[in-house]
């Protein structure tokens, strides 16, 4: 089988303007642009459960039917409009050059926690859903790029931007629930549930005010990518070509 007579969900087709759109004869002035732009509106304003192709339509001003000249279905309306709202990676290929690859992937995993945070509605949209598209795909060819100076195996690079990937989604989320439970002050409840007795070890971590800072989580997201790029660093070390006794001074 060729590239070219692989099969494609209907969304990815979508997405990368491999379908005819407006077939049956679109409404003056609609393009599926306009459509993507008014589903992220409705998601950014009232979450992802608000989406509906009469809601989007609605926003637009035009008849239900309308936006089905346009995408086939709810789902892959969403799976657009998750893709569009990620954006192209910020990270570009003589950006991702100019510098080391520890600082190209630091840059990486800030933008793509920056399009979580403006789009926390992301977080529920499966990534199965977007993993295909034409910005997605750039965030993968970003990281790639980011590690092309160093000696990794090309499968390595394939999983250390999967695994930074899993990383800022983990810390995105984690980052939305507790905003979601913001009148919860989770150190002061903890000691209060607690003794010394029966949980020393995290009575400890209270005492020493780890939970009091404002810039906690912040703090945890640099703690987090320091832990996952040393790891990286020491794999990049083993991979290099390694000097003959006689050369060692």
């Amino acid at each position: 089988m060729t590239n070219d007579e692989v099969a494609l969900p209907a969304h990815v087709e979508l997405a990368w303007g491999l379908r005819d759109q407006g077939r049956r004869g679109p409404k003056p002035g609609l393009t599926l642009e306009r459509i993507v732009a008014a589903g992220i509106d409705v998601a950014r304003a009232d979450g992802i459960g608000a989406v509906s192709m009469a809601r989007v339509a609605g926003e637009l001003g035009v008849g239900t039917m309308s936006l089905y000249r346009y995408v086939g279905a709810k789902d892959e309306l969403i799976s657009v409009m998750a893709d569009t709202a990620y954006g192209a990676a910020d990270v570009g290929p003589d950006e991702a050059g100019a510098d080391d690859w520890r600082a190209g992937l630091s840059r990486w995993a800030g933008a793509l926690r920056a399009s979580y945070r403006h789009n926390p509605w992301l977080l529920e949209v499966p990534v199965s859903a977007t993993m295909l598209g034409p910005n997605s795909v750039s965030w993968v060819e970003a990281a790639l790029r980011c590690m092309a100076g160093t000696p990794l195996p090309e499968q390595q690079k394939l999983s250390t931007a999967l695994l930074l990937s899993g990383f800022v989604r983990n810390e995105a989320t984690l980052s939305a629930d507790i905003a979601g439970a913001a009148s919860l002050e989770f150190g002061p409840a903890l000691a209060r549930l607690t003794d010394e007795a029966r949980f020393p070890a995290l009575r400890k971590a209270l005492a020493s005010g780890a939970l009091e800072d404002d810039d906690g989580l912040d703090d945890e997201f640099d703690f987090g990518l320091r832990c996952i790029l040393d790891g990286v660093e020491t794999l990049i070390e083993r991979h290099r070509p390694q000097q003959s006794p006689g050369h060692r001074r």
